[in-house]
């Protein structure tokens, strides 16, 4: 679940996303810098990861091919039917990844998990990050690492119209319950400088917000 733009709309979410991915593979494909930087170095041996709002399955291939144990999550059967011929391409192995469609809003998935990864989750459609994310924060395991990734600016060739209004830091923190009493450590939160290209080819860069948080043993 992926979009940006205009504020979030009463159109049917999965009918949106099931347009959004139809046929496409709108994403290039690539997993996202910041998961590779932040959790490249665990150790993924024998661990469960849940990839929340998978889109086309970069994230979760990626994963995958590192050793975990992937969960991957989207509204879209498009998308998820675009993640699986993704992974097929990459040789991932069939039972490497479960695939699964789910509205995050209605019905968070059971179970508990060594990393969950939420990135992007900003729609222009009704969507309840903020329950969503409380859900996923109880469903690390303790040890495990909870890393939510959101956009703070617009991409820097966009001037077009009023910016949407993206979560700050301190709302994500706010959202998880992580604050003094907590049983969070607070791994890294803050922005960071993504590099990627215009529409017309040309390098540019957006802000993202970051927060990786580790549950307390």
């Amino acid at each position: 679940m992926h979009s940006h733009g205009d504020p979030a709309s009463s159109i049917d979410a999965r009918e949106h996303w099931e347009e959004f991915y139809d046929g496409k593979r709108p994403w290039s494909g690539k997993p996202n810098a910041i998961l590779v930087e932040e959790i490249g170095d665990i150790d993924a041996d024998g661990k469960g990861a849940l990839d929340l709002g998978c889109g086309s399955g970069a994230d979760a291939i990626w994963l995958a091919q590192q050793g975990w144990r992937v969960t991957a999550v989207d509204i879209a059967d498009a998308a998820l039917a675009s993640g699986r011929a993704h992974a097929a391409d990459a040789g991932v192995a069939d039972d490497a990844i479960t695939w699964r469609r789910s509205d995050l809003g209605a019905e968070f998935p059971n179970g508990t998990w060594d990393l969950i990864s939420a990135f992007y989750l900003h729609s222009t459609v009704t969507l309840e990050r903020a329950a969503i994310l409380r859900k996923a924060a109880a469903a690390v395991k303790p040890g495990g690492t909870l890393l939510v990734v959101g956009h703070w600016a617009m991409p820097s060739w966009r001037f077009d119209g009023d910016p949407p209004a993206f979560p700050s830091t301190d709302d994500v923190l706010s959202d998880v319950g992580a604050d003094e009493s907590s049983p969070w450590t607070v791994v890294r939160t803050g922005l960071s400088e993504v590099p990627m290209t215009d529409p017309d080819g040309n390098p540019c860069t957006r802000t993202d917000n970051v927060v990786h948080l580790r549950r307390d043993e």
